[in-house]
């Protein structure tokens, strides 16, 4: 009989306003890859999402931070994946499954989905003043997992694995995601692929410098 009891649920008020964040960061992601940031205004964003402008800036300082709930949302999906994982199971394991997992399918499970989010990545990536958003988000992320990662790993495990384990973590998904977005679906493929192969690609070929220091990272090929 599972005991675990379940997970609180956001107030209506909350949820509501996670919403309008993820309305508007979609609005912003659509009008980016149209027009690109330079040609977009946050009165523009606003406009797209169906919202006021003052609505807009109670939510965002600008338009390049309305982006980062989209960004984040491989990133949200992984860390809860991890969360839900049980503690003493192989933590290599565990971040291969999760990560391939999270990142399988689209913010919105369509192909479609996926070709946003490439055209958004490759946005992000090429604008020097849309950049910060996307390291901000990482960097966050990477924080987040300092605490699951520790738990997973077990009591063997010191600050500073869990640390070097984070970090090896969130710039695996970051370098993945960024060399998906740069790369073409494979020619014949009705889809935009996933980003899942190059992220666990890099989870590998990363974790390898942190054999010596923590064993539990240890992936295997």
């Amino acid at each position: 009989m599972n005991t675990t009891p379940p997970s609180p649920r956001r107030p209506l008020t909350e949820r509501r306003k996670a919403a309008t964040r993820l309305e508007i960061a979609r609005a912003a992601a659509e009008l980016f890859t149209e027009r690109g940031p330079d040609d977009t205004s946050a009165e523009d964003v606003a406009d797209r999402a169906g919202v006021a402008l003052r609505t807009f800036y109670r939510y965002f300082r600008n338009k390049q931070e309305a982006v980062g709930p989209l960004l984040a949302v491989g990133a949200e999906r992984w860390l809860a994946l991890l969360a839900a994982a049980a503690p003493g199971t192989s933590l290599p394991e565990t971040l291969e499954r999760t990560l391939a997992e999270a990142l399988a399918v689209p913010e919105d499970g369509t192909a479609v989905g996926m070709h946003r989010t490439r055209a958004l990545l490759r946005a992000v990536v090429r604008d020097p003043a849309l950049r910060p958003v996307w390291y901000r988000v990482n960097q966050e992320s990477e924080e987040r997992l300092v605490p699951v990662l520790a738990m997973l790993a077990g009591p063997d495990a010191g600050p500073l694995e869990a640390r070097l384990a984070a970090a090896v973590a969130a710039d695996a998904l970051r370098i993945g995601m960024e060399v998906w977005a740069e790369s073409e679906p494979p020619p014949g493929t009705a889809g935009a692929g996933s980003p899942a192969e190059p992220a666990v690609r890099c989870l590998r070929e990363l974790s390898g410098g942190l054999r010596p220091l923590a064993p539990t990272m240890r992936l295997t090929r």
